[in-house]
This record gives C-alpha cells, structure tokens and sequence, in this order.
C-alpha cells in the first residue's frame, strides 16, 4: 500500500516523499487505521519492519496545535541511543509542521536538558528514569499527554524498568491512548497490559522468530576466541564487500577483548559500543558507524535493538547469543529497507544448545560453511575457554573440643581471688590485734 492511501495531511505526505518512503510495511498498514480510531493498541513485530513510523504517524496526524506548553505525546525508550534516534524521525516526519520535539535520558546532567522542557515541547521521547525526574521536580507537566507509547517494551522489562514505567503510568492522565510496541509477547507484559490498558487490540506482522528473507544466513564452526579472531581479520581483509559490519558479543569484556585485538589491524576503522563506554563515546561511536568512517562497529546487545543503521552489509554474531530472540534481533540490523544483507555466526561446541533454540525458534537451520584454509587455528585459549578443575569437596571432621578440666598446679593462696566482703570492724581487728572500740563516754 503507498501512503498517499491513508488519507495522510500534506504536511506528512511532503515530509515522506522527501524521505523517499511511498510504501507502507505490514505493521505500517495495519496499525495506522486503528491507532486513528482511538483504541488502545498492542503492536507485535520483529525488528526492522518500521514499528516507529508506524505509531508516529497516525500520532502527528491527530496532533493539534496549542499554545501550552506540555507535551501532548509522550514516548517511552528503553536506551538513550534509542531516544535520539526516534527524536530524528519526528524531525524528519514534521518537517512542514511545527512541532516541538524533544528528547531526554539519562547520564548526562539534568541542567542541560530542564531548558528544553521548559521552552515548551509537543512530542517528548524519553527514557523511564529521566522522565520520572524531570515530572517528579516539577519541570515538567502531564495532565495534557493524550498519546502514551512504549517502545521495544520486552526490552524495557528485560533491563528492570517495570517499577519505573508503571510510576510513570501513574502520573498521566485517565484519559489517555496507549501504544505499545514489542517484538515479543511475555506473561509479564500480558500482565501490564492487563492492568494499565483498556480492550486493546493486538496486531501482530512478522512476530520475532520469523526468518527475514533478504537475509542469507551463515555459520561457521569455530574452535575458540583466537581463531574466530583470525576469521574476522580474514574475511575483513579478503572480502571488499564486508563494507559495514556490524559485530556482536554477548558481554562486554568480550567486545574489549575483541576490539584490542583488531583495532591495530584497522586503524580508525573499528569502533566499540556497549553500556560501560561513555555517552560522548557511545553516541560518536555511532556517528562515525553510520557515516561510514567506521568500517566495522564492535557492540553488544545493547544495539541489537530498535536501531536504525542504513545500509549494514554484513552482521557477525562473534558468538551465539544465548537467548534466540536476541539472535534475531542481532540479524535484523542487516537487509533493512529492501535491501539484502549477510549474517554470518560463529559457532563452538558450547554453542551447540543455543544454536538449537535457535533454530527451533526459526523453524531454519543455520547453513554451515567450511572454514577457510588460509585461517590459521589458534591452539591459544582464553580464561573462559580454559577447562574447569572440579576439586571434590572432602569434608573433614574436627574432633571435638574436650572440656577444659582444672588448671596444671593449685594457686597459691596469695594469688587465688576470693570474692569476699570484709567489714570494717573486721579489717581493723585484724590490723591492730584487737577489736577497735571507742571508749566510753565520761558521765559526771
């Protein structure tokens, strides 16, 4: 469907055709009609199929111009990169419009971002905590929200914002239109939206576990963390095509590790992304990633979700990720806006249960391709690779203390403590050898 078909106001048919974007995906389609209808909505679909553009659409379309100066649509994102990005689509989206769109997160100081709030907003994007700071000062005001969305909300569960979010929840306005948008359906969040929203309707296009189509999938079978090294360095170095590669581990030690072997070999051509780096480094790792100064961004999961990197040739999974939701996610950041892509795993024998759950979640095997002869087998293993020594745990049994019985020898009788009271009259009868008495009175 073209989305001159949803009867969109010129403003935002402008903006999307300066966007290039003429058609609408499947969540675009079905969500746009029922979010204008007013009811509350639950949108299911798998990364990369446009869940953004579809809830801020028929949101701006229903936005109407005030002189307030609190926002009328609020939305929830489980990651400050996450906030910035969907701030720049409402930017883009409301070009010919004049809303005021800003967002906030936090790890940076609430000084810098009050000025903000206070000049005024229509769309505000926000992570849980930050929002909460700013209503509970006073800065900002809610009673005029008449849009809630909450983004990626699996993942907003999965890091522990449930107290956050439903304090938030609690402080908008009765009467309210609820969005929420997620690649997964959890008993907890059926249990949050049980609570907090009213007869919802559930779309769902492409659910998490559906195999995206433009995306060849690879695997190859990887002795250990050296070798799999000396694969990226081989397939980087021999392979032109692996223009934009975006490289995932699973922790973060694993993703320092793996950068301070390869960024010599790539000198400023490898960034490194994941929670403990700063936000200046996050946000210019990102940067330089999506303008291509970057050739290869080394993450952890913290960007396999909802972000939206143009243009990724290939997706490497460093390891196997031990939730098959995330592997799917991972994936997803390739093949974007019909486009092809490659996601290439790296696979060990530990590895062999997840990729299992995996592929039972896809319904797909996971092809597996010969490793290259030229890439050098490391016999090197790193700590975690290293077998576990299992010592057997021997409990032995201290015998038991004997009472203590007398002492060696007798005190003598000057050093043994009696605790005796001795009266005066006594201690002198003992001193002078005769009892003391005062003598009679003299009577004339």
């Amino acid at each position: 469907m073209n989305f001159t078909d949803l009867n969109l106001n010129t403003p935002l048919v402008n903006a999307l055709t300066d966007l290039n974007i003429t058609q609408t995906t499947t969540i675009q389609e079905k969500a746009y009609p029922v979010i204008m209808s007013g009811r509350d909505v639950v949108g299911v679909a798998q990364t990369g199929t446009g869940k953004t553009i579809a809830y801020l659409l028929p949101c701006l379309h229903q936005w109407k111009f005030t002189k307030e100066k609190h926002p009328q649509i609020l939305v929830v994102v489980p990651t400050r990169e996450l906030v910035v990005q969907v701030v720049e689509q409402v930017e883009k989206l409301t070009k010919f419009m004049h809303v005021r769109v800003v967002g906030v997160y936090g790890g940076v100081n609430m000084i810098q971002q009050t000025p903000l709030i206070m000049a005024g907003v229509d769309v505000l994007v926000a992570t849980p905590g930050r929002m909460l700071d700013f209503a509970l000062n006073g800065s900002l005001k809610l009673k005029s929200i008449k849009r809630f969305v909450i983004d990626e909300v699996d993942e907003m569960l999965n890091l522990g914002f449930r107290p956050q979010l439903i304090r938030v929840i609690d402080l908008l306005p009765v009467k309210r239109q609820n969005l929420m948008f997620s690649a997964t359906i959890s008993e907890e969040l059926k249990d949050l939206v049980h609570d907090f929203f009213v007869e919802p309707i559930e779309i769902e296009a492409a659910p998490t576990g559906t195999p995206l189509e433009k995306i060849k999938q690879i695997g190859f079978k990887v002795p250990n963390f050296y070798t799999k090294v000396n694969l990226l360095e081989f397939l980087m170095n021999n392979n032109p095509e692996f223009s934009k590669v975006l490289v995932f581990t699973s922790t973060k030690k694993l993703a320092d590790a793996l950068y301070d072997e390869v960024a010599p070999k790539f000198i400023d051509k490898i960034g490194l992304i994941h929670s403990n780096k700063s936000q200046n480094n996050r946000f210019d790792a990102l940067k330089n990633f999506k303008e291509g100064v970057y050739r290869m961004l080394i993450a952890t999961d913290i960007v396999a979700r909802g972000l939206d990197i143009s243009d990724v040739s290939h997706v490497v999974n460093f390891d196997v990720p031990e939730v098959a939701e995330n592997y799917m996610h991972r994936i997803g950041r390739t093949g974007r806006a019909d486009k092809n892509g490659v996601s290439i795993t790296f696979i060990t024998k530990t590895d062999t249960e997840y990729r299992s759950s995996i592929e039972a979640l896809m319904n797909k095997k996971i092809p597996i391709v010969k490793m290259p002869e030229e890439v050098e087998i490391s016999k090197i293993l790193i700590d975690d690779e290293l077998p576990q020594v299992k010592m057997k745990n021997t409990l032995i049994s201290i015998p038991k203390k004997e009472e203590g019985g007398a002492a060696f020898h007798e005190k003598q009788d000057k050093n043994k403590k009696v605790n005796m009271k001795v009266r005066r009259a006594e201690s002198m009868k003992i001193k002078y050898k005769k009892p003391k008495t005062r003598g009679q009175k003299k009577t004339k």
